[in-house]
């Protein structure tokens, strides 16, 4: 939590910097004949200023990285020998049912896997695999939506001051590409080809079974681990919910120019995938894997925001703004079954542009 108070304080710090940086602007209507009192002046409800505000607008998120973690033993999805399907081949039933135990729905990928002097073939599957290791990805720039709402409640000397209330929509998706080394383990089922020529590989068998060379369905299974490597892609495929509540100072600069500065608390809810597909290679055979893991991820920080806003006519309520934010905050977490994908938002900056209403 120290890291988030940290990000808080950088926000007000450079909220105040900011402050004190601002251009002296064209003075506040005069009230109480203390146009420049350093007090706090209430507006009269009855003024002809436009106090209140509603903008929204384009927005281009940047400055956000993940990272990527694996630790554990897995298990592969869509393993499934028991129905005849494996790593480097096929055995399945064909339109005879599999007749006295042979079929011609068979096929093998690698020449590897027949040994001529046992006439025998080899199928493999992969079933599990342990591993551990980490990864970085850097995000590039994410367009988003953003709107906003505030009132200006009192004078203080060139400024009004009040606050705004802002939300901010913001789909991201970032990906890596990594290998690790990894503990495999895998199952060899060998099956007799005795009787039959053997057609070189790649061999694919079809449904029909005639015609074509046919081969025992029984098989013998061993159980075998060895060194090999998993190649991976991962990714966050989230969508980050910000929402910003803090006081603002506003500045008409010219007739047709006006500028605010806002500064405050803010929050972050993250919900979406931490998706992967991996390719895991042992012994020349290799085996895909795939899957995501859902959730949602609350996180808190803090902003500094300034807009500039052009008035399209001085004394209409249409502006057109732009905008640059800071919104520091902590670390937000999609994990399970020993796999965590944690999206980094500690420098997050934001520009939009779009149109203010005053009101």
């Amino acid at each position: 939590m120290s890291h988030v108070r940290l990000h808080l304080l950088s926000a007000w710090c450079l909220g105040c910097c900011f402050l004190g940086l601002a251009p002296a602007a064209t003075a506040q209507p005069e009230v109480d004949g203390k146009p420049d009192s350093s007090a706090f002046i209430r507006i009269p409800k009855d003024t002809d200023d436009w106090t209140r505000h509603f903008r929204i607008g384009a927005l281009v998120g940047m400055n956000i990285s993940a990272s990527f973690k694996e630790s554990g033993a897995f298990n592969l999805s869509g393993n499934n020998p028991a129905a005849g399907v494996f790593d480097d081949g096929y055995v399945l039933e064909d339109q005879t049912g599999n007749a006295g135990g042979y079929t011609g729905y068979w096929g093998y990928n690698n020449a590897s896997q027949y040994d001529a002097v046992a006439q025998t073939l080899q199928m493999h599957s992969t079933t599990s695999y342990s591993t551990t290791g980490s990864a970085n990805a850097d995000g590039g720039l994410f367009p988003g939506f953003e709107m906003a709402y505030g009132d200006n409640l009192w004078y203080w000397k060139h400024a009004r001051v009040g606050w705004e209330l802002g939300f901010g929509l913001l789909p991201i998706d970032i990906s890596e590409n990594s290998s690790m080394s990894a503990t495999v383990n895998q199952t060899t089922y060998t099956f007799d080809t005795g009787g039959i020529v053997m057609p070189p590989a790649p061999y694919p068998g079809g449904f029909s079974g005639q015609g074509e060379p046919i081969i025992a369905t029984n098989y013998t299974s061993s159980a075998s681990q060895s060194s090999g490597t998993v190649t991976s892609t991962h990714s966050l495929d989230v969508m980050l919910y910000t929402l910003r509540l803090g006081p603002s100072f506003y500045w008409d600069l010219t007739e047709h120019v006006g500028m605010s500065l806002g500064a405050g608390p803010a929050v972050g809810i993250v919900s979406g995938d931490y998706k992967y597909n991996e390719t895991i290679t042992a012994g020349g055979v290799s085996a895909r894997n795939t899957g995501k893991i859902g959730g949602t991820d609350v996180t808190f920080g803090g902003y500094v925001n300034g807009t500039l806003m052009y008035h399209v006519q001085s004394n209409g309520n249409a502006d057109i703004f732009v905008s640059a934010q800071y919104m520091p905050m902590g670390d937000a977490t999609i994990s399970g079954g020993g796999r965590e994908g944690r999206l980094k938002l500690g420098g997050q900056l934001y520009f939009s542009a779009g149109i203010n209403w005053p009101f």
